[in-house]
């Protein structure tokens, strides 16, 4: 047995040595004994005495997954499609099962692997973009705007080596214009669905893809203004951001985004009479937003709105039950206005969704300690 122990290689992997004997085919695959093979024991295995196929495949793929360059990653690869000549396309089913139903970190792994097992096919890594975007998503609803921006992040980053393929991947065009889009990116958008309308073949998808570019083209200046203010607020340029905010209004008078802008640069100033001014405005023009509520419900708190704050916040857990950010502003207004029994509920409920928030355990901790 070798001890080749990597950090790139989480969980129970040991290498090991066959005999000389074992030096056959499967199907038209050589074995070769003097390549070290990567063995997953599992958790509770200590020897390899129920020594599988299994295993040996299971040890592969993790290597795979975290270590594709590894100078023996051909041979692992022709030794899994030997022994297992069907996996690529169970390990994708069961993978995109396991985004579905919320399991994302098994998801994430099998996609890895997939993408080790066989680099040439884009589907993995747009599986992996899909389910960044996902995990991005979720951060963000519970409140954990950096650490979503870094998993956004990773989604990009897959998107480029997609967009980079050759023969060029229609479908990654396709969803890296959907991306784009939820990240206002709209001048980026427009050309993925430009792209794909060059290059697709799904009819439905095409007469989408063809619907979103009209109105991207309309649109166009308007976007990019909103997308300019929003990027100054982000970025910590408020009273800019604002500024543009405001020439955005003026050119759509009936659209409530830019008044959302002008609040939420205002709230993070601490203007907030001037930002709940904005999220009422944007309100009247038929928003009913979470964010939204969420964040004229911080103007109203801290303005001593207690009453009128509530309110906001339960209109908006209503809309988003599990909502972390929500429940935490709830526990909030409620120990401000002296319920602090109730305030404790709600933050023990923020540790049941989400059991590492720092936040809901300090409160708790005071709440405790009162």
């Amino acid at each position: 047995m070798l001890n080749e122990d990597s950090p790139r290689l989480p969980g129970n992997i040991v290498f090991i040595e066959i005999p000389a004997a074992m030096a056959r085919p499967i199907g038209t695959f050589v074995v070769d004994p003097s390549i070290p093979i990567p063995v997953e024991l599992g958790q509770d295995a200590a020897d390899l005495s129920g020594l599988s196929w299994e295993m040996i495949v299971a040890g592969m793929l993790r290597l795979l997954a975290y270590d594709p360059d590894n100078s023996h990653a051909p041979y692992y690869r022709g030794f899994v499609l030997a022994v297992k000549p069907g996996i690529f396309t169970e390990l994708s089913e069961t993978g995109i099962l396991k985004a579905r139903n919320g399991d994302l970190e098994v998801a994430e792994e099998i996609f890895k692997a997939l993408g080790g097992l066989a680099p040439e096919a884009p589907e993995p890594t747009l599986n992996l973009a899909i389910l960044y975007e996902d995990k991005a998503d979720a951060l963000d609803r519970s409140g954990k705007e950096e650490l979503a921006e870094s998993v956004r992040g990773k989604a990009f980053d897959a998107y480029k080596l997609l967009l980079a393929m050759e023969p060029a991947y229609p479908d990654a065009f396709f969803n890296a214009g959907f991306f784009y889009l939820k990240n206002r990116s709209f001048e980026q958008a427009l050309r993925m669905f430009e792209s794909y309308g060059e290059m697709g073949d799904d009819e439905a998808k095409l007469q989408k893809a063809g619907e979103i570019i009209s109105k991207l083209r309309v649109r166009g200046d308007a976007d990019a203004m909103f997308k300019e203010a929003y990027d100054f607020i982000r970025m910590g340029k408020e009273d800019a951001g604002i500024e543009r905010a405001f020439e955005f209004t003026k050119a759509n008078p009936g659209v409530w985004n830019g008044w959302f802008l002008v609040g939420w640069g205002n709230r993070r100033l601490g203007r907030y009479s001037e930002g709940r001014a904005a999220f009422l405005k944007a309100l009247d023009l038929g928003a009913d937003e979470v964010d939204l509520l969420n964040e004229l419900s911080i103007c109203e708190m801290e303005l001593g709105m207690l009453s009128e704050s509530r309110g906001r916040l339960e209109r908006a857990l209503r809309k988003e039950p599990e909502n972390v950010k929500i429940i935490s502003n709830l526990g909030v207004v409620a120990r401000k206005q002296g319920r602090d029994a109730e305030s404790a509920g709600f933050f023990r409920t923020v540790l049941e969704l989400e059991p590492g928030d720092a936040l809901a355990k300090a409160q708790l901790e005071e709440l405790t300690d009162d």
